[in-house]
């Protein structure tokens, strides 16, 4: 069974032959690696289970000093985190879209790709991704104290900077529906280490209709949607099953209990993450590592469930660590390399 038919009968709720895994990284992790392996690309040293398509973010511009800029304009300062990096300005220093001109959504950047790499790697998952797809996006472009002081203040102006978010999301998503891809993937942290950022007020009021929106042109394509958002939110877990979300990441056990919500929700939701990025990973032993994976496994026996550490691998994580998890998901029985 190829990898590609494995996720799908996680997503469906049924037993796989083992538990699949899709482990993602950060660039010092990455190098680590690399320099380990020898290789200059990890894929067949990971043996990931998704085939990652577009360009979540965006980021296409180098300004140089460490400044990076994405297609919606905004400004990354990555002096100290060389992944995403922090805003420099407000785009939207008013709460007004006049004189805001969205990027094409259609940018070939974002496409250009694609085919080579489904016939590289077809036996993957193929997940489009759509990274800061509504809340983030907009509190990039207006500022994070400015977006929540508009809710209150300017709430026809939030209505509009979401849905004309999402028309471009469902816009960038229509053309990659023209592929043949399993699943559509949107990035957007609502959570803190306890609860929403928004609280589940505003959250239920102004971002769940918009994202009903954003979710139904997917499911009605009969593809999937997988969802990630960091923090506290499984309070919210019930409402996105009922706007179409099949699996959900990152599934921290820091702010979540991961055995109670796989066994509540298998069947419902499947979930993608769980091993502590927090603690064991970065400060735990190799048999914390192993004792940590081999428990997620024997949760995930039954479905509903694809391994990964609960999100990318950070720098400071010893090689060892990497490795433990690495080899204990590669060695499951029933699980077939390349």
């Amino acid at each position: 069974m190829i990898k590609r038919e494995v996720i799908k009968l996680v997503l469906e709720g049924k037993r796989p032959p083992y538990v699949p895994w899709n482990i993602g990284l950060t660039k010092e992790a990455w190098e680590k690696l690399r320099q380990h392996f020898g290789q200059p690309d990890l894929e067949d040293a990971l043996q990931n289970h998704f085939l990652r398509l577009g360009s979540d973010i965006g980021f296409f511009t180098d300004l140089g000093d460490n400044c990076v800029q994405d297609v919606f304009g905004v400004i990354w300062d990555r002096s100290i985190d060389e992944d995403i990096g922090k805003v420099e300005g407000c785009v939207l220093p008013e709460p007004t879209l006049k004189g805001y001109n969205f990027p094409d959504p259609l940018d070939p950047r974002f496409f250009a790709d694609i085919p080579e790499r489904i016939e590289k790697s077809g036996d993957r998952f193929r997940v489009f991704q759509i990274g800061f797809s509504l809340w983030e996006r907009a509190w990039t472009l207006r500022g994070w104290e400015n977006l929540m002081m508009d809710f209150h203040d300017h709430p026809g102006f939030i209505n509009d900077l979401l849905n004309t978010i999402a028309d471009y999301n469902i816009a960038q998503v229509k053309e990659a529906l023209q592929y043949d891809i399993d699943a559509v993937y949107f990035g957007d942290d609502w959570g803190m280490q306890h609860g929403l950022q928004m609280g589940p007020v505003m959250w239920r009021k102004f971002i769940y209709p918009v994202l009903k929106r954003m979710y139904g042109v997917v499911r009605e394509a009969d593809k999937y949607v997988m969802i990630h958002s960091c923090g506290d939110v499984d309070e919210l877990f019930d409402a996105l099953i009922e706007i179409g979300v099949n699996c959900f990441n990152p599934f921290q056990p820091e702010v979540m209990d991961v055995t109670s919500l796989i066994h509540q929700y298998r069947g419902r939701l499947a979930f993608h993450g769980g091993l502590s990025t927090q603690r064991t990973l970065p400060y735990g032993s190799v048999d914390d590592v192993r004792r940590e994976t081999r428990y997620l496994l024997e949760l995930g026996r039954d479905g509903g469930y694809i391994f990964a550490p609960a999100h990318d691998v950070e720098g400071d994580v010893p090689l060892e660590n990497m490795l433990a998890f690495i080899e204990i998901v590669q060695q499951q029985p029933g699980c077939v390399g390349d």
